[in-house]
């Protein structure tokens, strides 16, 4: 028996609705309930596994024999049947899942599968399947009411009939004994009508019997072809799913070696772009370094015009200093002129103060001047 999870979950069915089959696979069978389903047949070797027995959804129809007053369930796809399976009593369906039903039929000697869109499909398969197994059994009950009292009127007739002959014997031919015999011999005379009759219903139906058995020697050989071709097809496809499997193993190591070189890429990405930081950041400090340096070059231009001024400041305190002496000498002289003329002397005492405030701010500033040269050329 299939587990009911894995079927229900190995199989995902298109929607489809159940319709009438316009033409009947045998003229004399008429179809009285028609659907469509994924049909499967049980795997004879492992008596597990499901084997689908078509590749899509197939009509799947209950068909009435109104002549043999016998139920078959028939599923053709294409040319191919792949379902005929005839309805007893002591047939069950069952629901092993929400969509997936089953059945066993003993004269197949298999194990049907039928997938459906939705549950509500399977529900009306099972009613139907019910329902027809009934009728099933009341036609078989029927028949074997008609059996037994065939067999009882046969064996009233097998006991009579030495009666008759005996009678026969006794008293002459059927003409004398109707002429002769009376009620007795008018009763023989018609349980022997009776007796003609059912022998002539038994001819009858054994001619129909043959008709039948001939019937289902053409559908078991229409089975056989059908179920080699199945074979046949089985095998087909197991070598396809083995290539495929094959195929697949292959793309999927070449999925894997994929990856393998997607994730070296990204690394080599990711270092590439560290690089290119790295890059950056040492362009913008040698640029950095470029302008110190640059810098640096007009500092360098500067230096000798600072020398000459160096040089020419230093000329110019050397001037002042000998000016200074001079006007130190100067002062000694006026000093001693101040005490041989005291009139000069209010007028250039007033001169001279002005004169030495200039001179004192002159020799400041140049003073200040010469300890700036002095420390410039400490500096250099």
């Amino acid at each position: 028996m299939v587990d009911q999870e894995r079927t229900s979950s190995t199989f995902h069915l298109p929607q489809t609705h159940a319709s009438i089959s316009p033409v009947p696979p045998y003229s004399r069978e008429q179809p009285i309930f028609t659907t469509r389903a994924h049909v499967f047949q049980i795997d004879p070797s492992t008596k597990k596994n499901w084997v689908p027995a078509s590749k899509q959804a197939v009509t799947v129809s209950y068909f009435y024999d109104s002549t043999r007053n016998s139920y078959r369930i028939i599923s053709v796809d294409g040319a191919k049947v792949i379902i005929n399976s005839t309805i007893t009593p002591n047939m069950t369906f069952t629901k092993t899942s929400q969509k997936f039903g089953q059945w066993a039929d003993s004269r197949a000697n298999t194990v049907f599968g039928l997938g459906f869109p939705s549950e509500h499909h399977l529900t009306k398969f099972a009613e139907k399947f019910q329902e027809v197994r009934e009728a099933a059994k009341l036609a078989r009950d029927r028949s074997q009411e008609k059996t037994e009292t065939s067999s009882n009127h046969s064996q009233e007739s097998g006991h009579e009939t030495p009666s008759s002959t005996r009678a026969s014997s006794v008293n002459g031919t059927d003409d004398e004994k109707a002429s002769h015999g009376g009620p007795a011999d008018a009763h023989l005379k018609s349980e022997n009508d009776k007796l003609k009759i059912a022998l002539a219903h038994s001819s009858s139906s054994v001619k129909k019997w043959e008709t039948e058995l001939q019937t289902l020697r053409e559908s078991n050989a229409r089975l056989t072809s059908a179920l080699q071709e199945s074979a046949a097809s089985v095998e087909h496809w197991k070598k396809q799913f083995s290539v495929c499997k094959e195929e697949n193993d292959q793309l999927r190591s070449k999925i894997e070696e994929l990856e393998e070189q997607c994730n070296e890429i990204n690394k080599e990405k990711e270092r590439n772009a560290q690089l290119n930081r790295r890059l950056q950041e040492l362009e913008s400090e040698l640029q950095d370094k470029e302008l110190e340096l640059e810098d640096l070059r007009k500092q360098g231009e500067i230096i000798p015009q600072l020398m000459s001024e160096c040089e020419s400041v230093s000329q110019k305190l050397q001037a002042a200093e000998k000016k200074n002496r001079d006007l130190e000498e100067k002062v000694r002289t006026l000093r001693t002129d101040v005490e041989e003329s005291k009139q000069r002397q209010s007028n250039l005492k007033t001169e001279l103060k002005n004169f030495l405030d200039v001179l004192d701010g002159k020799i400041d500033e140049l003073h200040d001047f010469r300890q700036g040269l002095s420390k410039l050329g400490v500096d250099n």
